[in-house]
């Protein structure tokens, strides 16, 4: 799966949008740097589809931009202006070249999904290796109106449960992608979310 960080090089707040190449190349989340669409035909003229892993807007803030420059299919857990395709809860889709499982995991979003292959981990704001707030093993806020810490733990452990043996990959929304062993990265940020001490602290 070769995977290229599009907003690697933002100067504003953005996520992480990953370009994914194969026989389906698909954006992972359209972020928030002006320019996408741009960066994206550096490496591909062609865009089979969007898929969201939530619609917070440093995610989708772009997404029409992407739309309108690629044509492209969006696929959204949650209702969207843009989207085509509704992601389900234990349903499989193809991202590059590989079959991969979606996963609903709420609690920094409601709309929440992680994608995840038999390689790679898509985990959105769910898990991330490094955010600034806790190195190898953070975690998505939940401090926000309509977030909850409880529900964010009960998907991390989800998520922990249901990861194949060889994913090696983890792509996060924020932070740098880690490759290694991603079962221990999600397990040690299981452990710090469960402490329920602030992420952020005042």
């Amino acid at each position: 799966m070769e995977v290229i960080n599009v907003t690697e090089e933002a100067e504003t707040f953005t996520c992480n949008a990953f370009l994914v190449l194969g026989e389906h190349t698909v954006l992972v989340d359209a972020g928030a740097m002006a320019g996408i669409p741009e960066v994206i035909r550096g490496y591909t003229d062609h865009l089979d589809a969007v898929m969201l892993t939530h619609q917070h807007g440093d995610h989708v803030a772009q997404l029409e931009a992407v739309v309108d420059a690629f044509d492209t299919e969006v696929y959204a857990y949650a209702d969207h202006p843009h989207a085509t395709q509704i992601l389900k809860h234990n349903s499989t889709v193809r991202i590059g070249n590989e079959s991969v499982n979606v996963i609903h995991t709420p609690g920094h979003a409601e709309d929440h999904v992680s994608l995840v292959s038999e390689t790679s981990l898509f985990a959105g704001d769910v898990v991330v290796h490094d955010d600034g707030a806790f190195d190898y093993g953070s975690f998505g806020r939940t401090d926000m109106p309509g977030q909850s810490r409880e529900r964010l733990i009960e998907s991390i452990r989800t998520l922990h449960d249901r990861l194949p043996a060889t994913v090696e990959h983890l792509y996060a929304g924020h932070g740098s992608a880690f490759h290694g062993d991603v079962a221990d990265v999600i397990a040690t940020a299981l452990k710090r979310a469960e402490t329920r001490e602030p992420k952020y602290p005042e």
